[in-house]
């Protein structure tokens, strides 16, 4: 089984062109952009025009929205949305969706209960798939009510735009397996990637899922300096900024993002490799002024190793 690398954008919306640009020729696999409706630079923007820029920009490398918040959307709009990037990529979009919740001012500043963010989202991944499968679509749920819709033209890839479900709770897991077709965790240790992958094949196999073809992805925070000092330093300042840890920031970058220097790092992720993931997309929790380089380094000397 292959091991597949992704990268994460870091310079700002204003240089995504040329950053995914540089990211496709370092030979990734594919790059990622997030979203928040508020906030400042990256976690300001939202995810699918910032992927069409990169996508006009690019040739080959795969696209990932890492992750679109699902609940902000209407399940017609994020399924056009979502076709027409597939369609002017020529079929190069994964769609990675989450329910979000740790940034409450996302949803009060559309007026969406934060609360019915789970059910929102899966009422939307079913219609994703009919809306991108059939035509005449009708549906009635607690949230969301179509009749006779049908979106034209269809996405390229087929059967549909594969989706990468975010998060971290068994729920989000089960969501995976009834919904998805992949797994993509963040703030996992190896230990508790081994949980969860053990607990969605149970789950699949108590529900009849073939899991044939499923993608086995992480989120993984990565620093890269000479040492792990220094490497740990300069992530726990991205991470202090960006995350509630709730906990003791130290501890908590030891064991949730792979650290320099490139050995240990390569040790860290055989662990993640063992405990069932194949793909991972790279976060840069370092300077943003070495973030070029560090993706550059990784690219020398990590992917070459398990490829």
């Amino acid at each position: 089984m292959s091991i597949l690398f992704g990268s994460g954008m870091t310079g700002g919306i204003e240089n995504t062109a040329r950053e995914a640009k540089f990211i496709e020729d370092l030979g990734y696999y594919n790059l990622s952009t997030g979203e928040h409706v508020r906030g400042a630079g990256n976690r300001g923007s939202m995810s699918m025009p910032v992927l069409g820029v990169a996508a006009g920009a690019t040739e080959k490398i795969r696209l990932l929205s890492g992750i679109l918040y699902l609940p902000l959307y209407h399940p017609v709009m994020a399924s056009k949305l979502a076709t027409t990037l597939d369609i002017a990529s020529h079929g190069r979009l994964d769609l990675g969706i989450g329910v979000g919740g740790e940034h409450p001012t996302d949803f009060t500043s559309l007026e969406i209960p934060i609360e019915r963010r789970g059910l929102r989202s899966n009422e939307s991944l079913e219609i994703l798939r009919k809306l991108w499968t059939e035509e005449n679509v009708s549906y009635q749920g607690e949230i969301f009510n179509l009749d006779d819709v049908t979106l034209l033209p269809k996405p390229t890839q087929t059967p549909t735009i594969p989706i990468w479900v975010a998060g971290r709770q068994n729920v989000a897991m089960r969501r995976a397996v009834n919904y998805g077709d992949g797994w993509f965790p963040y703030f996992y240790s190896p230990e508790r990637y081994k949980i969860s992958f053990d607990y969605i094949v149970n789950y699949a196999n108590e529900t009849g899922r073939n899991l044939d073809g499923f993608k086995w992805a992480h989120y993984t925070f990565i620093s890269l300096y000479e040492t792990r000092e220094k490497s740990a330093e300069m992530a726990a300042k991205r991470v202090g900024g960006s995350f509630r840890t709730g906990g003791n920031l130290a501890e908590i970058i030891g064991k949730y993002t792979v650290l320099g220097p490139v050995e240990s790092a390569i040790e860290r992720i055989q662990e993640y490799i063992d405990a069932g993931a194949n793909h991972f997309m790279f976060n840069w929790m370092c300077d943003p002024a070495d973030a070029h380089d560090q993706m550059k380094l990784a690219a020398e000397k990590i992917l070459p190793h398990f490829n």
